[in-house]
């Protein structure tokens, strides 16, 4: 990308739609509405215009023209949107005649969030939740993706940058005017409390659950021996078929995953291998030993084997099936946690709602924002750097602290050189975006 570019691209959903939103955005966007409509629409007022070729004069439509100049725009630059039919043909009319124009090109994936980026509409934590509400599929992902794109995260962070200003203002006054009485004598003391504080409010917004489980989902695995239901049991929580069901012993060879939100909060339910150590041949053994591994990093177990044979885990469920199965010899479990018939629905709804109870435990709460990775490992360096002000009794030792503790809080927000991640996080996004 290269500045003064102008860009444009489709912004809506893809043909055929009822509607069709181009947006142009540069300091030729103004000029090219020109081309298309004749004369510039008042600022911000929506205006019915012919769009005609800027060579042959063809009519290509008949659609609402916007024009906002910058830079209190959505990119930070001059934008105009044009709201047409939205036919294959028209869309391509209109975006060949706007490629014929000098100085315009079509858009990269999600340039027209990092144009708002680098112009300072937004900073990369609002960023990355805009590109979380683009791919939310639960509510509460939805809720979260929100909370992160209308800046929370951002505003808390400039508080804790404050705190480290005023911190590192403070020791470097002690630094430069330490010899003289307008000096706080006790302002050791005074830098000290307060990078406590600080480092304590970091450190709890750390402990608060990250953002992985909410975008990937809880993961409840499945488990047991063969036939002790896990298939029938996930088919009956997903209410389609997802995995084969078979009184054949060892149908289920490999680990299944199914994403799905229960009550509005993502999970992934994991069917896998029956667990027995006889009569599994080679590629049963290999699926066994997968099994294994998702339930080590299962957020909860669903255990439907025989009652205290399941693996050792925090969060083992003992599960009863098929109690539906009267005077048939079945497994009983005198303090299962839930007691289930995927055939007849009995005790199906009391289990997704204590997945779904325990879930949202497990999930950021009402008003709380999810770090993700890279804002979790930010925190924590500069939480450390506060907490090595704190220890440290030369000042110049503890501004060299504050200022790497306010460097992290810089990189969080994006505003120091984070290149090769904006291409990545930017290049996600959808062209038109």
């Amino acid at each position: 990308m290269q500045a003064g570019e102008t860009i444009y691209a489709l912004s809506s959903g893809a043909p055929p739609a009822a509607l069709a939103i181009i947006r142009i955005s540069g300091v030729r966007a103004g000029p090219a509405l020109q081309a298309l409509c004749g004369a510039l629409p008042a600022p911000r007022r929506a205006s019915l215009r012919s769009l005609r070729h800027p060579e042959t004069g063809d009519l290509l439509d008949r659609g609402v023209v916007l024009w906002f100049p910058g830079p209190h725009t959505a990119t930070g630059e001059d934008l105009g949107e044009l709201h047409l039919h939205g036919g294959r043909a028209v869309v391509r009319a209109v975006e060949a005649a706007l490629a014929a124009l000098p100085g315009l090109r079509l858009a990269e994936p999600g340039e027209f969030t990092r144009r708002a980026f680098q112009n300072g509409r937004i900073d990369l934590a609002e960023a990355e939740g805009l590109s979380d509400l683009l791919f939310a599929e639960t509510e509460a992902q939805r809720v979260a993706a929100i909370r992160m794109a209308s800046g929370h995260l951002s505003r808390q962070v400039e508080t804790w940058r404050h705190d480290v200003l005023r911190l590192s203002a403070l020791v470097e006054a002690d630094l430069d005017f330490s010899d003289e009485d307008d000096v706080d004598a006790d302002v050791a003391d005074m830098v000290g409390q307060g990078a406590n504080a600080l480092a304590a409010d970091i450190r709890a917004a750390l402990a608060r659950p990250r953002a992985e489980r909410l975008r990937d989902g809880i993961r409840v695995v499945l488990a047991g021996p063969p036939n002790s239901g896990k298939s029938t049991l996930l088919n009956a929580l997903l209410q389609r078929e997802a995995a084969i069901v078979s009184d054949i012993a060892g149908t289920t060879r490999d680990v299944i995953e199914a994403p799905v939100a229960l009550q509005g909060v993502p999970f992934v339910l994991t069917d896998t291998a029956g667990l027995r150590d006889e009569g599994a041949e080679a590629i049963e053994t290999i699926g066994i030993e997968r099994a294994r591994t998702a339930m080590a990093g299962a957020d909860i177990v669903l255990w439907l084997g025989p009652e205290g044979e399941g693996p050792e885990h925090p969060a083992l469920w003992e599960i009863e099936t098929q109690i539906d199965r009267q005077g048939v010899s079945r497994e009983t479990k005198r303090s299962a946690r839930q007691r289930v018939s995927a055939q007849t629905g009995e005790g199906l709804q009391a289990l997704i709602d204590d997945l779904v109870i325990t879930a949202r435990t497990l999930l950021p709460g009402a008003g709380e924002v999810a770090l993700n990775a890279r804002q979790h490992a930010l925190l924590v360096q500069c939480a450390d750097a506060v907490d090595q002000a704190v220890a440290m009794d030369d000042p110049l030792l503890r501004a060299e602290s504050l200022r790497l503790a306010r460097l992290a809080l810089d990189q969080l927000l994006g505003r120091t050189h984070v290149e090769d991640m904006l291409d990545a996080l930017f290049g996600a996004f959808c062209i038109g975006k």
